[in-house]
């Protein structure tokens, strides 16, 4: 049976340029968040947006797993890959999981913060979904799955292996067209984009991995808090070399040159 693929991501992780890798598999249909109108209106979260975000979408996030499932039942091809953030898996039955191909983007939260604070000035560690990923995926562990989890610095680092490592894992053929694609909007975007989407819209491909040179003190005590979920989680991780799992975060990275269009959603 064919399984949708169900992306667990945090927010400012490149998830949006890996949801743009996967659209252009001819083999994969992709959807944009389709839980995030669910979450504003539970949470009553202040993103920018928010009113139109809520008229747009189907705000019953049960409603919509179902839906989702039942789309990929009646037509196994092509395969669903769905992006989702994990903080918003609020208020909804995860009994969806035993029946979707689950796989986790993470990002380093001294990369990931500054970007972050943009759009959400006083973020928390909920709003990164750090610890919500650990969550999932431990339970997930439990229950007899494998997730696969993505570092956003390793895809960067190394799009084609770590690509085809996932693509590999979740048993769908990995295509090069999948490294690129042509900059501007795409017709899957969420009604959210003109706030978030502006550096992936100039991207036509995985920008090299650049590490960020300076961190706002005042996100220092958040920093300290993400840290460790971040830590767990990269454990686990496909590395861009060939030392897998042996490989650990460095503290200290060395900032590479890009030579492609910046991907930071």
């Amino acid at each position: 049976m064919t399984t949708a693929i169900c992306l667990w991501s945090g927010p400012r992780n490149v998830s949006t340029a890996l949801m743009y890798s996967f659209a252009q598999n001819d083999n994969v249909a992709v959807i944009d968040e389709p839980l995030y109108g669910h979450y504003l209106r539970v949470t009553g979260a202040e993103h920018p947006g928010r009113e139109e975000v809520i008229a747009a979408m189907n705000c019953d996030g049960d409603a919509v797993m179902r839906e989702l499932l039942r789309r990929q039942a009646k037509n196994p091809e092509p395969r669903l890959f769905v992006k989702h953030m994990a903080h918003q898996l609020v208020d909804i039955d995860l009994g969806f999981l035993r029946e979707t191909c689950n796989i986790f983007l993470i990002r380093d939260p001294r990369d990931m913060l500054p970007s972050l604070s943009i759009q959400l000035p006083e973020p928390c560690l909920a709003d990164t979904g750090l610890r919500r990923q650990w969550e999932l995926f431990s339970g997930l562990l439990d229950a007899g799955q494998a997730p696969a989890i993505l570092d956003s610095r390793e895809l960067l680092t190394s799009p084609r292996t770590v690509l085809g490592a996932l693509c590999e894992h979740i048993g769908l053929p990995f295509t090069p067209a999948m490294l690129n694609w042509k900059a501007g909007p795409r017709p899957e975007d969420g009604v959210w984009a003109p706030h978030w989407y502006h550096a992936v819209h100039r991207s036509t491909g995985f920008a090299a991995y650049r590490a960020k040179t300076e961190f706002p003190d005042r996100l220092q005590p958040l920093l300290e808090e993400c840290q460790p979920w971040y830590d767990r989680l990269f454990k686990h991780a496909i590395r861009a070399d060939s030392k897998g799992a042996e490989r650990r975060p460095q503290s200290t990275r060395a900032t590479r040159t890009s030579s492609s269009t910046s991907t930071a959603s």
